[in-house]
């Protein structure tokens, strides 16, 4: 079935500095309001906050001049103007966000173009090559490891950044086969909702949900709402089509193939370096008719870790898995800080998940879990009270910005028998980092953990830094207590990144931990589809050229 409706384009603005849209920025008197609270709850966790501060107005930043112009004959797509390049020069990970804020664009792309359809889009690209202009794909401008800063050489002409938001619709669905060909740029919430008029979701839930997109999912491997099987983004994948410098990129769909190396694989993860994802065929699945969830609570992050182990080897396949620290617990209001919790949960298409969470609450109770059903905070469950903090937290994250508080995750993975030592390291380095970098020694930080997903072999482990800021020195104290934790990351054996792509800001670990062999290869192929090198420059690999 062919589907020919526009979605609805929204007349907001997104802030060009952090998270959101413009009109929910506070005002000044606002946002002392609403901090109170928080640095309360902060100060009561050990991190003092200061003041808080207004983000450089738009109208103060300078941006320097643009080197190159649109070119004529795409004139039309293109936007030159300060909120423009200023919104698309940056992402949305902790230090990019300071940047907005303290109005230090550096990298801002010299126009942004919005192609319409793929014919634009391959004028676009080649004139990129033909005058070496930097190409940066651009989907919901998320990316929280620098991937869509145009951070590019002097050996450029300039840089434009590909806004891909025009690309926003569900183009066919076959309920039969139950899957789904999506444009690109289609954000998690318009994707639903398109699916939705089909009685249909495609289940795939990161935190970035409200602005990321499917073609930036894809180019990022990006992990979703579940924490066991499908919990990436390439496990929804049928076929990918993609326009590259050196023509269309477009594999046949298929529920599976053995015909030598895939080229769905390579497209995904490959960050905007090999060509600008269009569309996919994407599998997704009727609403959930049966849910379940609880609470488990342990002694200790320990306890809970070897039960996490028993359910992901269990064969019961939790759709949420998620093991809490108690100091993390006690920060979201999901725990009073004595406890580690686990967010557990079940869901069906089909059929009662009774069963499975009887089975998976009597594992719980083997390791000494008890259930947390009726403790409450704030008047919510825990499990409640989690989920709220885990959704509101990109917001909240301007806020401590704004309030001088660093904020930053490290998320990896590590096999089982590896996995306490590795924590241990890892926990430590981290730790040392916040005293080194402290602003005030007396009040370091702290780090927590949790468990973002598990497997039959090992789990997703997330780190979280919170602490005082040095104001005015953020992006010095955030560079190295960023540089400890991964070095730490990478020397035990852990993956730079299980969810939140290289980018620019991972690329240094990235390059330890993939094989030389296999990086050849990559710039064989890169050369290949992008022969001028203008594709996302500085992601991955260098070009040959």
């Amino acid at each position: 079935m062919r589907l020919h409706t526009l979605a609805v384009v929204s007349a907001r603005r997104r802030k060009h500095w952090g998270w959101g849209f413009e009109d929910q920025q506070p005002s000044a008197d606002e946002l002392r309001a609403g901090a109170r609270a928080i640095a309360e709850r902060l100060a009561a966790l050990g991190v003092p906050s200061g003041e808080p501060e207004q983000p450089l107005p738009l109208e103060r930043v300078q941006l320097r001049a643009s080197r190159v112009a649109p070119p004529r004959a795409l004139a039309e797509i293109c936007a030159v103007d300060d909120h423009a390049r200023a919104s698309h020069a940056l992402g949305k990970s902790y230090v990019d966000v300071v940047r907005g804020f303290r109005g230090r664009f550096e990298n801002p792309p010299d126009f942004v173009a919005r192609p319409r359809e793929e014919r634009e889009l391959e004028q676009l690209l080649e004139w990129c090559a033909g005058e070496r202009v930097a190409a940066i794909p651009y989907g919901g401008g998320t990316s929280v490891v620098g991937g869509v800063s145009p951070e590019v050489s002097s050996s450029y002409a300039g840089a434009v950044s590909i806004d891909m938001g025009a690309f926003d619709r569900v183009l066919e669905v076959d309920s039969l086969s139950r899957a789904a060909r999506i444009q690109a740029g289609a954000a998690g919430p318009l994707l639903e909702a398109q699916l939705k008029e089909h009685e249909l979701t495609l289940r795939h839930f990161p935190q970035s949900f409200e602005f990321s997109t499917l073609g930036g999912w894809i180019a990022t491997r990006a992990a979703g709402h579940f924490a066991t099987v499908r919990t990436h983004i390439e496990d929804f994948v049928e076929s990918v089509r993609a326009i590259t410098p050196a023509g269309v990129w477009a594999s046949r769909r298929l529920p599976g193939s053995g015909a030598g190396v895939s080229p769905d694989r390579v497209l995904v993860g490959s960050e905007g370096t090999l060509g600008v994802i269009t569309e996919a065929w994407v599998r997704v699945q009727p609403q959930p008719a049966h849910r379940r969830s609880q609470g488990v609570r342990f002694a200790s992050f320990a306890d809970g870790a070897e039960c996490v182990r028993a359910l992901s080897q269990s064969g019961l396949d939790p759709a949420n898995c998620r093991l809490i620290d108690a100091r993390e617990a006690h920060m979201t209001m999901a725990g009073d800080g004595s406890h580690a919790l686990l967010v557990l949960g079940f869901e069906s298409t089909d059929h009662s998940v009774d069963a499975s969470m009887e089975r998976a609450l009597e594992i719980c109770a083997q390791h000494a879990g008890t259930t947390a059903e009726r403790e409450k905070s704030g008047g919510r469950d825990a499990v409640g009270s989690w989920r709220d903090a885990f959704l509101g937290a990109p917001y909240l994250r301007d806020t401590f910005v704004t309030l001088g508080v660093l904020s930053e995750t490290f998320e990896t993975a590590i096999t089982w028998d590896r996995f306490a030592s590795f924590h241990e390291a890892v926990r430590e380095a981290a730790e040392r980092a916040l005293q080194e970098q402290a602003a005030d020694r007396d009040s370091p930080g702290f780090v927590t953990t949790r468990f973002t997903h598990t497997y039959p072999d090992g789990p997703a482990v997330y780190f979280t830094v919170l602490a005082p800021a040095r104001r005015g020195s953020e992006l010095e104290q955030w560079g190295a207590i960023k540089r400890a934790v991964s070095d730490a990351v990478i020397a035990h054996g852990g993956t730079i990144t299980h969810h939140h792509a290289v980018g620019r800001d991972h690329r240094p670990w990235y390059d330890e931990q993939r094989p030389d062999v296999f990086a050849s290869a990559l710039r064989a192929a890169k050369a290949a589809v992008d022969p001028a090198g203008i594709m996302n420059p500085g992601v991955l690999v260098d070009p040959l050229t």
